[in-house]
């Protein structure tokens, strides 16, 4: 491949798209090497846009998300965020929500099939009359750079230098104004790598795509975006973790997505009562899988007995390690343990490991 469709100057052909929760995304713009290899090691350039994304206003905004979410939402000061869950009253996981304060409200933003929980919840406990908020899904799009030169291509972008990005903590983020509009630039750690995204309008978007384009970075596809997803042991809602799963089950405490000493919040008692008392009979786990194909999503995991142990989630062909997948086994499987995992038509051997998978 040259240097110049690296850099993003030749037109690819035209993308295959496919629809999550109605909502479309690419697949890939030229091929998933090119697009997994400027991922992790320079620019890769993400449309996020089918992200739902929610705004509450005014000054109870951070109390109000407080109340909702497993996360210490009102210590938050204006340019700081955090990622946490919102459940059910029994604990399970309605949607895993990224919340950004700022200085005039919260802006929360959460996946594409978790988007009809999460408004839900928002409508059923937050007080418009006393926390306005606003589903701002069609009127904004963002972006994400991600990659070693991410924090450089973000300063072209936006003008905002890429030294003070680079030292953001995560989900912390810093506004910017460009052609009289307001821009919103955030740390986002989604991936093993630094990524950074724009929330920007909907008919500024394309304008500030092409800025990433030319400041060097390579448009990825849905398939790329998702093969770092699993890489880095990220569970997505509605593929990993729905209503059924705890918090703990999902490992959301290794993201930091739990606070055990906030005030209380929708499904907080059996969260805490695990933490505190007990344990949970699964985990997230990652799979290495023998052989070149990938499993597909809910095959059965059965140990050396024949006993069911657990499901396969997501998976994906990782150009870098193989197949992989994330899969919800049985605590007492150790890792490093290998199973058999059987579908319609096919039986792989896998073997469980430790989340994330290596970065080297």
């Amino acid at each position: 491949m040259t240097n110049d469709r690296v850099a993003g100057t030749i037109s690819p052909p035209t993308p295959a798209l496919e629809t999550v929760a109605g909502r479309p995304m690419v697949l890939t713009y030229t091929n998933l090497d090119a697009e997994y290899a400027a991922l992790r090691e320079r620019a890769g350039l993400v449309d996020r846009s089918h992200r739902v994304r929610v705004r509450v206003s005014g000054p109870k905004a951070a109390e109000m998300i407080g109340g909702l979410v497993t996360n210490d939402t009102p210590a938050l000061e204006p340019g700081q965020g955090q990622y946490a869950a919102a459940l059910t009253a029994k604990g399970k996981i309605v949607a895993d929500v990224r919340i950004f304060r700022e200085a005039d409200g919260v802006l929360t933003d959460t996946g594409a099939r978790a988007g009809d929980g999460w408004r839900a919840m928002v409508r059923k406990f937050v007080n418009p009359r006393v926390a306005p908020y606003a589903d701002e899904t069609e009127s904004t799009r963002t972006f994400g750079v991600f990659g070693p030169m991410a924090h450089h291509v973000m300063e072209a972008v936006t003008g905002v230098n890429a030294s003070a990005l680079a030292v953001l903590p995560p989900y912390a983020h810093v506004s910017a104004e460009s052609g009289g509009m307001r821009l919103l630039v955030a740390r986002t750690p989604e991936l093993q790598v630094a990524g950074f995204e724009l929330f920007v309008s909907t008919e500024r978007f394309d304008a500030y795509w092409e800025r990433a384009m030319r400041a060097g970075a390579v448009a990825c596809g849905h398939l790329a975006w998702e093969v770092a997803r699993v890489e880095a042991g990220r569970p997505e809602w509605g593929l990993d973790m729905d209503e059924s799963t705890l918090v703990q089950e999902a490992n959301l405490d290794d993201f930091q997505a739990v606070s055990y000493t906030k005030g209380c919040y929708v499904g907080q008692e059996v969260v805490a009562r695990v933490h505190f008392q007990g344990h949970v009979n699964r985990h997230l786990r990652g799979l290495r899988v023998s052989g070149a194909d990938a499993v597909p999503s809910g095959a059965t995991l059965d140990d050396e007995t024949g006993k069911a142990v657990g499901d396969v989630r997501s998976s994906v062909r990782s150009p870098r390690l193989g197949s992989i997948a994330l899969a919800m086994v049985r605590r007492e499987v150790e890792l490093g343990t290998v199973l058999s995992t059987r579908w319609d038509g096919g039986v792989a051997r896998v073997e469980v490991c430790a989340l994330p998978f290596p970065a080297v």
